[in-house]
């Protein structure tokens, strides 16, 4: 207990210090902002690369952070889910160690790929992050025989029940649209780079045989991101996904990624930008698939589940080089090009 109540002072002691009121130019600058979300070795790649050879304490987050001084990127990782991720980036939004209201920021993790869309190690740059959680739901064995899900919308009787909902409804953030011209920039820098192929992924598509997206190799592409806190997989799920992004964004969005922790993420900005210490128009989210989000041919959604747990996410190293592969043009582009980017979002400020 005494050591306990020891540590909590300590954290305490670091907070109220780093909560000293630091003038601007004493400030850590940063211009870029890589959000990885859920292991230690999701930042790997960056952190050795990029590189961000310098670590940050960060007590009231997940991890230590990660800096790189020349080119003024700082690297967080979040830990898994909304609730991690929600409070990780709320307390690096309110460190008084940094200015961030005119960061970008990169969210790089791995997600769940929808088959219909792309191939497992595959890049997608999301307009749309969907909250997946926000619902009514009744257990599928109690659904009425028509419906096609047990998921019915907040402010709705049935799924998918007239016309589509703003995106703020029912009190809670459903939809968040991201700056189109932002991922258009991302998109257009890296659209043609060729992503390195193998005789893992290879024997992995060969799984999907009556998908053509999941047959290629793996590519960068636009795609939307459905996040939500439960690990889901199946056919009929990833119906749902389709359905509930496309109703959701009012048929502008398409499901391509399934994670986490972005809707969390994309709520901390939200919030972080109405007090001026972030901006929300200046967020990125690049997912690459680790996995399909349905079972290959010849398993079943509870094999699949099963052989997930005892050999890995099928595609996992492949999509976190991926990852920086792709990510990373677009973090040095806005670091190095830092005065023509700033200036073409100072409207947002």
């Amino acid at each position: 207990m005494r050591s306990l109540r020891c540590a909590t002072a300590i954290v305490v002691a670091t907070l109220a210090l780093m909560a000293v009121s630091l003038h601007a130019h004493d400030r850590i600058p940063v211009k870029v902002i890589v959000v990885v979300v859920t292991f230690d070795n999701e930042l790997q790649n960056w952190t050795a690369n990029l590189p961000l050879p310098e670590t940050l304490p960060f007590p009231q987050g997940y991890r230590p952070l990660r800096y790189n001084q020349k080119l003024q990127v700082l690297g967080i990782i979040t830990g898994q889910g909304k609730s991690q991720a929600t409070a990780s980036i709320m307390g690096l939004g309110f460190d008084s160690r940094f200015d961030l209201s005119r960061a970008y920021w990169l969210v790089a993790g791995i997600a769940g790929v929808n088959p219909k869309k792309a191939s497992v190690a595959s890049t997608a740059w999301a307009k749309f992050i969907v909250d997946g959680d926000q619902s009514y739901q009744i257990d599928a064995r109690e659904i009425p025989h028509h419906w096609s899900t047990g998921y019915v919308p907040l402010g709705r009787s049935r799924p998918y029940q007239g016309a589509p909902q703003p995106f703020n409804s029912n009190g809670v953030q459903q939809v968040y649209q991201l700056n189109a011209s932002l991922v258009d920039f991302a998109l257009g820098l890296t659209a043609n780079v060729v992503l390195p192929d193998d005789p893992n992924l290879q024997q992995v598509r060969a799984g999907y045989p009556t998908y053509p997206h999941a047959l290629t190799p793996p590519f960068v592409l636009a795609g939307d991101d459905l996040a939500a806190d439960t690990f889901w997989i199946g056919d009929l799920f990833n119906s749902w996904a389709e359905n509930w992004v496309d109703y959701w964004t009012a048929g502008q969005g398409s499901f391509t990624m399934s994670a986490f922790e972005d809707a969390g993420i994309g709520q901390a900005l939200q919030f972080l930008s109405q007090v001026k210490r972030a901006d929300q128009n200046r967020l990125l989210v690049l997912r690459g698939g680790s996995d399909y989000t349905v079972q290959p041919q010849g398993q079943t959604p509870a094999q699949f589940i099963a052989t997930q747990n005892s050999n890995g996410l099928s595609g996992f190293q492949e999509a976190l080089d991926n990852l920086y592969q792709v990510g990373s043009i677009v973090v040095r582009e806005l670091s190095n090009e830092w005065k023509t980017h700033d200036q073409s979002h100072q409207s947002s400020d």
